[in-house]
């Protein structure tokens, strides 16, 4: 007899044969989970009818900017015959739509259509997608565009190049993402008389957290990053975003990584007043710190240290040209001339700009939301984005 069994079993089986599971662990399993994770299971919906909604979900102008973000990337690397944009974390394809929309869209300025077109000429457009009910729901979003788009499942084989070969190979261009390593698993971590690592336990009825003496791994984390926490305060580390770092770095031999998601530098992120650390669990648009219930049907997420992004994507090989808050990174960068090009016409200008306010106001996503640009090559391209207030002195 086949039994099915839900997400919930599976953990508590797991801790029953195992025993105690890190937190990273548990998260780990509540997103990506073969087939019943939040991520895997094919049952989310993003947007205003799911969970969560971002930048995309909006407004098209965020992707407008991104597009204009990609031409100048192109224009600084001094326009490459080949150049990739590879984007990670695509959820429903709303930002790849919105950036061909832009470039596709005529202009009546010359020089602005013959760039676009220069552009999409050199142009190679990739989403990596590891689930196949996601890709389905991008190419539906996408629509025509599907024919200038290739997907993969990492950044591993199958090549993005198109060839026959996986390894060795490289690009130049840009590899970009938008909230994506908030979702990455983290540890939970707590301060005693030394640092314990969360552990979660199943009691037969619930599930519970145990604290055991943490591993070396996230004690040089604290000494790596002048953290120094009093007893009592709890918080994350998210050891992810280096391999993932390490990840882009195999295959992108010259270019940007360019991420935006929600986060601090590691002062602030550590700063005396958050005891509590920044977990936060999305489910119908509601937030709940309970990471124990609706198991597999909610978003689990934590801000980003966007120091570690710093440090270790020099390690890497990555400079960090430009980091700011995403309001002020949309206006240095023109959305006010994106906007004018989406919409020409006064009335539909005026209309558009009350759903704009999200994007840049501090009520919305401007301030919690930032925008950071890292580079690899032998040059320092400076971006218009960061001209009015680049913050990576403070990282």
């Amino acid at each position: 007899m086949f039994i099915m069994y839900t997400l919930e079993q599976i953990i508590i089986e797991k801790i029953k044969q195992e025993g105690p599971i890190t937190f990273e662990t548990f998260m780990d399993m509540a997103l990506y989970c073969p087939e019943l994770g939040y991520y895997s299971s094919g049952k989310r919906v993003i947007g205003r009818a799911g969970d969560f909604y971002t930048g995309p979900h909006l407004h098209p102008v965020f992707g407008a900017m991104l597009a204009r973000q990609l031409m100048e990337m192109w224009d600084a690397m001094e326009r490459p015959p080949v150049f990739h944009a590879v984007e990670m974390g695509a959820g429903t394809g709303y930002l790849c739509k919105d950036i061909f929309d832009y470039l596709r869209k005529p202009s009546d300025v010359p020089s602005v259509m013959k760039n676009k077109c220069d552009f999409l000429n050199a142009l190679k457009y990739v989403i990596v997608e590891p689930y196949d009910h996601f890709e389905r729901m991008q190419r539906e979003t996408v629509g025509v565009y599907e024919k200038n788009i290739k997907w993969i499942r990492s950044l591993s084989p199958p090549p993005l190049t198109g060839g026959s070969k996986g390894e060795g190979e490289s690009i130049a261009g840009c590899v970009f993402s938008n909230e994506l390593p908030d979702a990455f698993p983290v540890h939970l971590v707590e301060m005693a008389d030394e640092l314990k690592e969360i552990h979660v336990d199943f009691n037969g009825i619930e599930f519970l957290e145990i604290r055991s003496t943490a591993p070396e791994e996230l004690t040089n984390y604290l000494r790596e990053f002048s953290i120094s926490l009093q007893p009592g305060y709890g918080t994350e580390i998210n050891t992810g975003i280096r391999s993932w770092l390490s990840e882009i770095s195999a295959v992108l031999s010259r270019g940007f990584i360019l991420t935006i998601d929600y986060g601090y530098s590691s002062e602030e992120y550590y700063s005396e007043e958050r005891t509590r650390g920044t977990l936060l669990c999305y489910h119908k648009h509601q937030t709940n710190e309970n990471p124990y219930e609706n198991i597999g049907d909610q978003d689990i997420t934590a801000h980003v240290n966007f120091s570690s992004l710093k440090k270790w994507g020099e390690a890497a090989g990555f400079r960090t040209i430009g980091y700011c808050p995403q309001g002020t990174f949309l206006i240095a960068s023109g959305i006010d001339e994106g906007i004018s090009e989406l919409y020409p016409g006064e009335g539909e200008h005026t209309f558009e700009m009350a759903k704009i306010k999200g994007l840049i106001f501090p009520q919305g996503m401007g301030e919690t939301h930032k925008v950071m640009v890292q580079y690899k090559g032998e040059d320092t391209p400076k971006l218009r984005g960061f001209t009015l207030r680049n913050q990576t002195g403070h990282l």
